[in-house]
């Protein structure tokens, strides 16, 4: 009998939000994210409020998964979120998103994934992600984001 061996791959691509970084960079946090990301409903763990910080747990159910997000890193002065995903007997990733001003109104947007399988199923999922469906998929995104940005207001105040 041979051990499991999990597959492993890094996909990343980059597209342009027309609004100013401060706003942008708001959009790929667990709440903001509510604004474009159909379906997206995160469950704080904690902290309870869903207040962002880095350290924060929360899950999500989508596509009949369930999968445990932690905030690894959350840099608002860099605009870098980090997060780690587990869904269960299937994978884990690491998504970087990284904005960075352009000009006064745009913003890039690079989103980085690292999965890793944990079991056959989740290795076939990172072999079906393969560079043209992750370009497709982050596609969606921007194509998500695009129709919202004229209806995003200033960002919140950070305190």
């Amino acid at each position: 009998m041979s051990a499991f061996a999990g597959e492993h791959a890094v996909r990343s691509h980059a597209f342009v939000v027309n609004l100013p970084v401060e706003r942008a960079f708001v959009l790929f946090e667990p709440e903001g994210e509510r604004a474009w990301a159909q379906g997206w409903d995160p469950q704080h763990v904690w902290p309870q409020d869903g207040r962002t910080q880095a350290g924060m747990v929360f899950t999500t159910q989508h596509g009949g998964e369930s999968t445990i997000w932690t905030l690894v890193r959350h840099e608002p002065q860099s605009a870098l979120v980090e997060y780690l995903r587990v869904t269960p007997d299937s994978r884990v990733a690491s998504i970087i998103v990284q904005c960075a001003r352009l000009d006064a109104a745009r913003t890039r947007a690079t989103v980085i994934y690292a999965m890793t399988g944990l079991s056959e199923g989740g290795n076939r999922f990172i072999r079906n992600m393969d560079e043209a469906h992750y370009r497709e998929y982050i596609a969606g995104w921007e194509t998500a984001i695009a129709k919202i940005a004229g209806q995003i207001g200033p960002p919140p105040a950070r305190g």
